[in-house]
């Protein structure tokens, strides 16, 4: 039910209790599970559940590369956040064959991730450029920011305040630009992430 500025509000079914399919439907199971139940399980659960079907797997692993392996398989779409719901667009995109000619444009897809989850996600964005694509990102997350090949800085201010370029370049040299706000904290992780480097043996 949609509500003029109000939440939208979900009634189950009185029929089907909000499984949306009839009695005849659920009846027909697999490995002992309806239609209904796999549609509630994860895609980490589902990835069990079909480890044996490779062309499933491949489909629920791409979802769970890009950090989203903790939606339902059957959660509606509406319900999904705004990142939640570009990595769902980048993960059918990745499932495709890649014509190394796309560009890709993302606005904050780090939204809601874990530091595990960003860690996968900069692994498939690496995969795409890797591949000869354009990944173009809006972000305020230093470790995808750090892992930029190239940057451009607007600021210096939110709002009114900002709109305008501050420096233009790679991360190592943002980092040197003491009028970039993104540089001064850019620095402070280039710099933890040297030490860490030199750190593993």
């Amino acid at each position: 039910i949609e509500m003029q500025f109000l939440p939208d509000v979900t009634v189950p079914c009185e029929v089907c209790k909000g499984k949306r399919y009839n009695r005849e439907a659920l009846e027909i199971q697999f490995k002992g599970k309806n239609i209904a139940d796999i549609l509630n399980m994860s895609v980490d659960e589902a990835l069990t559940f079909f480890e044996h079907f490779p062309k499933i797997r491949s489909k629920l692993e791409t979802l769970r590369d890009v950090g989203l392996g903790y939606i339902r398989l059957g959660q509606p779409a509406p319900t999904l956040s705004g990142g939640e719901a570009q990595r769902v667009k980048l993960a059918t995109e990745l499932s495709r064959r890649s014509t190394g000619r796309t560009l890709y444009i993302l606005d904050e897809p780090t939204t809601g991730l874990s530091f595990a989850d960003i860690s996968c996600l900069l692994q498939v964005l690496h995969r795409l450029v890797d591949s000869g694509n354009t990944v173009v990102i809006i972000e305020h997350h230093l470790d995808v920011i750090k892992n930029a090949d190239h940057i451009i800085d607007l600021g210096p201010g939110a709002g009114d305040e900002g709109g305008y370029v501050i420096a233009i370049g790679t991360p190592e040299e943002i980092a040197q630009i003491k009028t970039s706000y993104t540089g001064q904290y850019l620095r402070d992780v280039l710099e933890k992430h040297k030490k860490e480097y030199m750190l593993t043996p």
